[in-house]
């Protein structure tokens, strides 16, 4: 039974995810970002448990999809690009005087 919830918690919070994210995305208003927001952030939070369940219940199988070559490497790859594009997103901040406005607003509209 526990499988199941947690099979169904996580295809319902990558729905949620990925459709506020693609709104997000394509719909490029801050305000209309800052409207999905909590949306987002709620369902991400949802995500990350049910994957850190998913992954608990699979390590073993997990483990040895990794042991492919291919898929080591196709993992590494895509680990190392997040790291990159984490690296560039942290390095591109906001000029304060830009920033503080939006944080307030984002907390206003939360």
């Amino acid at each position: 039974m526990f499988y199941k919830l947690v099979a169904v918690t996580l295809f319902v919070s990558f729905i949620a995810m990925s459709t506020s994210g693609l709104l997000m995305f394509f719909i490029e208003r801050p305000s209309f970002t800052i409207q999905m927001h909590p949306v987002h952030k709620l369902f991400g939070l949802v995500m990350v448990a049910a994957m850190t369940a998913h992954i608990g219940l699979n390590f073993r199988a997990l483990r040895n999809y990794v042991r492919a070559r291919a898929v080591a490497l196709t993992g590494g790859a895509l680990v190392a690009l997040l790291v990159v594009l984490y690296a560039v997103a942290i390095n591109n901040q906001l000029p304060p005087e830009i920033a503080q406005p939006l944080d307030a607003l984002g907390a206003q509209a939360e």
